[in-house]
Formats: structure tokens, C-alpha cells, sequence
């Protein structure tokens, strides 16, 4: 009865987010804690071993395969709303990265590019994927275009949102302050600073309150934001970085994708990939279809979702689909 209560008072608490306690069994979060039903999440959990880490996805639809990969501090409840849309003629998978979303959070793991990557790779396998379509969103990029160089023939098409897949030109001061040693750790992990911030400086228009919750409820303590920290210091800023190796030949590999068909959608208001970004991905696809939202921030499916989502479905509609 006890914690019927309690799940009732934080469920009231909480707007958009239900919570319920079940003792006995493994949950979530720790304390048998289970968000169970998100705001405009209504899609069913699926999850895959990864040595001993479940890994959450969503998988809705039938037909060409769509993934949809989302970045940081951010989860797939980002693709809420294009998940249904694209669902209607794609088979859409959403997964979350190990430490994010509703997947496993270990305080011990290799929580970097070539990691996501490969759990990237192993779930398309788990699923008997041959080829797909991609929609990257921030680290998203990275991780979806770092598998997809490595096997250019079963991508597909490709949208990229405000994101990078090659050594990073510059590194803004707001985001290098997570990226410094011990500072860095303090402040995303203990104070929150990287998701309290994302609030304002990652959107042009605050999110509704009950979105802003679901958005963050995985992110609830210390142990929960490991990965948002290692997502930080992942950002290799010099060639000394474990990463940049890899980000580099993810770069040179690129033109090995420019016969794909990809479209660009960037949000203009970006503190981050700001419109530089956007010039060298264009430089490096000069037939990339792109649209530059002015008035859109690095949340761009949240600010611009009128004009984000029909340019994404128009061109996964149009022409021909991929094949699964």
C-alpha cells in the first residue's frame, strides 16, 4: 500500500510521466523505480543483450527500415513524434545508447564513438537488417555515419540534423566547460548543468513542461547521467583523443556515401553546429537537399516540428524506398 502511495503522489507530481514501484522484480532505475508510461511515448519497450547490458529500442511499422539515432543529453523520445508518421509505410527503429533512455546505465563501460557504433551495428544484426535508411540527430550522426562507412551499400538514404561526423572545427565555450577534466565531471554529473542547460540553449521555445520531464526522467541522478558525462568527454578536440582517429576516418570515408540521397535539416539557433556545420556538410554532399530553419535551436524536432517533419516524410515518401 505503501508504495502504491508513492507512486501515486509522484505520479501527481510529475505531469505526463506515470510511475509505479515494483518490488521483486529488475526495473529500470534503481529502487525498482519504472517510468511506465511517457508523455507522447506510447510505443512498446524492446531490448537487446549486449554483454550482459539491455539495450532499449522502439520498433514500430513494417517495411523499409528507417533508424532513427539520437544524440545527447536526449533519448529516442526525441523521434516521438516522426516515429508514428514514418511508421505508416517504414518499419522505424529508435534505439537508445547504452546510458541513455531507457537502456541500462553501467557505471563501467566503454562509453565512446566506436562503442556506439558497434551496438549499433549488433542490433541491426539482432534484427536480420540488410539495408536502412538514417536519421541522425548530434551524436547520432556520428554513431550512424561511422556504421554506415563501414558498409556503404546497405545505407540507404540519409537525413542528418545538426550533427558532425568529422573532426570538430570548434568546440563552444558553454559545452567546453563540461569537457574539462574533474570540472567537467562535477558539473554535468552532480549538478546537472548539461541537461539543466539544454532547457534554454538547446531550444528557441521553452518545451511544454510534461515533454521537458519525459525528456529528462532518465537523467535523474548521479548514476544515470554517466553517459551524458562520457558523451562529453568523448568529443575529441585533438588528435591525442581515443576518438579521433576514428572521426577522422569516418570523415575520409564520406565520400564513399555522396550517391546516397540525403537531406539536410538544421536548426539555425544552434550554440553548438551552427551554420559552419551545416556549410561543411554541404561542401562535402553538394547534392544534399537542405533546409535551414532560422528560427529553430539544436532541439529542432522540437522547435520546428511543422516544418521538420514533413520535410523528413516528404522525402522518405517520395521516389524509391529503401528495401529491408
Amino acid at each position: 500500500m505503501a508504495t502504491e502511495w508513492w507512486a501515486k503522489a509522484l505520479t501527481s507530481a510529475v505531469p505526463g510521466v506515470h510511475f509505479a514501484f515494483r518490488g521483486g522484480v529488475e526495473s529500470l532505475f534503481p529502487n525498482f523505480l519504472l517510468v511506465a508510461n511517457v508523455y507522447e511515448y506510447p510505443f512498446s519497450p524492446h531490448y537487446l543483450d549486449l554483454d550482459g547490458q539491455r539495450l532499449h529500442y522502439v520498433d514500430e511499422g513494417q517495411g523499409p527500415v528507417v533508424a532513427l539515432l539520437h544524440g545527447n543529453p536526449t533519448w529516442s523520445y526525441m523521434y516521438r513524434r516522426l516515429i508514428p508518421v514514418l511508421a505508416e509505410q517504414y518499419r522505424v527503429i529508435a534505439p537508445d545508447h547504452i546510458g541513455c533512455g531507457l537502456s541500462d546505465k553501467p557505471s563501467k563501460y566503454p562509453y565512446c564513438l566506436r562503442q556506439h557504433r558497434d551496438n549499433f551495428l549488433a542490433l541491426l544484426a539482432h534484427l536480420d537488417v540488410k539495408r536502412y535508411s538514417l536519421v541522425a540527430h548530434d551524436w547520432g550522426g556520428a554513431i550512424g555515419m561511422a556504421a554506415a562507412v563501414t558498409r556503404p551499400e546497405r545505407l540507404e538514404k540519409c537525413v542528418l540534423m545538426n550533427t558532425a561526423a568529422f573532426p570538430f572545427p570548434r568546440l563552444a565555450r558553454r559545452i567546453a566547460w563540461c569537457h574539462a577534466p574533474i570540472i567537467g565531471e562535477f558539473l554535468v554529473r552532480r549538478l546537472n548543468l548539461f541537461v539543466l542547460a539544454a532547457r534554454s540553449m538547446a531550444v528557441v521555445r521553452p518545451m511544454p513542461l510534461p515533454a521537458r520531464q519525459a525528456l529528462e526522467s532518465p537523467y535523474d541522478s548521479w548514476e544515470h547521467r554517466v553517459a551524458i558525462a562520457r558523451f562529453v568527454e568523448d568529443i575529441p578536440m585533438s588528435p591525442n583523443h581515443p576518438s579521433y582517429q576514428l572521426l577522422k576516418e569516418i570523415g575520409a570515408l564520406l565520400p564513399g556515401l555522396r550517391k546516397k540521397p540525403m537531406l539536410l535539416v538544421w536548426g539555425g539557433r544552434d550554440f553548438c553546429f551552427d551554420w559552419r556545420f551545416l556549410d561543411e556538410w554541404r561542401r562535402r554532399f553538394p547534392d544534399a537537399e537542405s533546409h535551414f530553419l532560422g528560427e529553430a535551436g539544436h532541439y529542432l524536432l522540437e522547435d520546428a516540428a511543422d516544418t521538420a517533419i514533413p520535410l523528413i516524410t516528404r522525402f522518405f515518401f517520395a521516389g524509391p524506398e529503401a528495401a529491408s
